[in-house]
């Protein structure tokens, strides 16, 4: 059974650094991508950054700020954010998408962590 489970939200000032963890299960990279994205308030979720045997996407207003990765031997994907603003307050969620012939990560994931929440306030 495929399973994520993320953690590492929390509350924190502007301009600080925060790091994601997406801890999955049941399945192997080799036939997945693993994909970070976030719903706030009154907002359609949205895809942030994802990740795939060699590559990296990012979403352009995370572009230069996030950095997502992944660890193969803890099963892990992070994602770390610097220079946090208001506006990336949201719920953080991590998906597993499903690999498809000439196809990339960026689009909607076919399994879901419960996600963890993020605010960043002072």
């Amino acid at each position: 059974q495929l399973q994520l489970v993320e953690s590492g939200g929390g509350l924190v000032q502007p301009g600080g650094t925060l790091t994601l963890s997406c801890a999955f299960s049941g399945f192997t990279l080799n036939y997945w991508h693993i994909g970070w994205f976030r719903q706030a308030p009154g907002k359609e979720r949205e895809e942030i950054s994802c990740i795939t045997d060699g590559n990296t996407y990012y979403a352009d207003f995370v572009k230069g700020r996030f950095t997502i990765s992944r660890d193969n031997a803890k099963n892990t994907v992070y994602l770390q954010m610097k220079s946090l603003k208001p506006e990336d307050t949201a719920f953080y969620y991590c998906a597993a998408i499903r690999v498809r012939p000439f196809s990339s990560c960026w689009r909607d994931g076919d399994y879901w962590g419960q996600g963890t929440q993020v605010t960043v306030s002072s």
